[in-house]
């Protein structure tokens, strides 16, 4: 078996989520980090969906789209963010509470594990104008070309690893986990961008239900 990170019941919050907040992301390439053992009873009927991030209002983005891609599977998942605001203590307590407030089966847990950022200069938004006219000869054009370029600006390549770990309440350990790589591309005066959230719980999703975690 591989060694996990970290355990949900020791977690707190660690890189901030915050530049999902913008741009687009690319397509994500996800890797196993840990496979689901044959003795591991599943499917899971109850999940605790937690996001830890420090930005209170990413958590809340991917955990509501990640219970909506489980329950469109026919799953039902509850929400961490449902269950308390941002002055909650994210510590250990406050999800076991939840787990059986809810009489959840297993816990899944998000967050950032890579962040990595270049920048490269760009011209920013050119554009250009014709002027074409014609003259006292046969078949000869005059052309005036009007360029306009703004101020080189910046753009950011971000390139992410989103580590994520499913917990078995019954078992009190790891019982899978994949890591999605992907990337944004992102300019200095661009704004967030929510799709990020749907793609990451899609992804995340999907690949539960490949690996018969879920009943779908």
């Amino acid at each position: 078996m591989v060694r996990i990170r970290s355990s949900w019941l020791s977690a707190m919050p660690s890189v901030s989520l915050v530049v999902l907040l913008s741009a687009c992301a690319s397509g994500s390439k996800v890797i196993t980090v840990q496979e689901i053992e044959d003795s591991v009873q599943v499917p899971y009927e109850k999940i605790l969906v937690i996001g830890l991030f420090e930005a209170y209002d990413s958590r809340r983005y991917l955990e509501k789209e990640l219970v909506q891609k489980l329950a469109d599977r026919g799953t039902d998942a509850v929400a961490s963010t449902s269950m308390m605001d941002s002055r909650t203590p994210v510590v250990r307590k406050t999800f076991v509470d939840m787990v059986d407030a809810i009489g959840a089966d297993a816990v899944i847990v998000s967050e950032l594990s890579s962040f990595t950022t270049d920048a490269t200069m760009k011209d920013m938004n050119p554009q250009s104008t014709h002027n074409i006219r014609a003259t006292n000869y046969y078949n000869v054009w005059s052309v005036e070309l009007t360029e306009y370029v703004a101020p080189p600006g910046v753009e950011y390549n971000h390139d992410l690893v989103l580590a994520t770990q499913l917990f078995s309440v019954q078992d009190k350990d790891t019982v899978w986990a994949i890591d999605s790589k992907f990337r944004i591309k992102q300019k200095v005066n661009e704004h967030w961008d929510y799709k990020v959230f749907v793609e990451q719980a899609d992804v995340i999703a999907h690949r539960m239900s490949s690996d018969g975690l879920i009943a779908r």
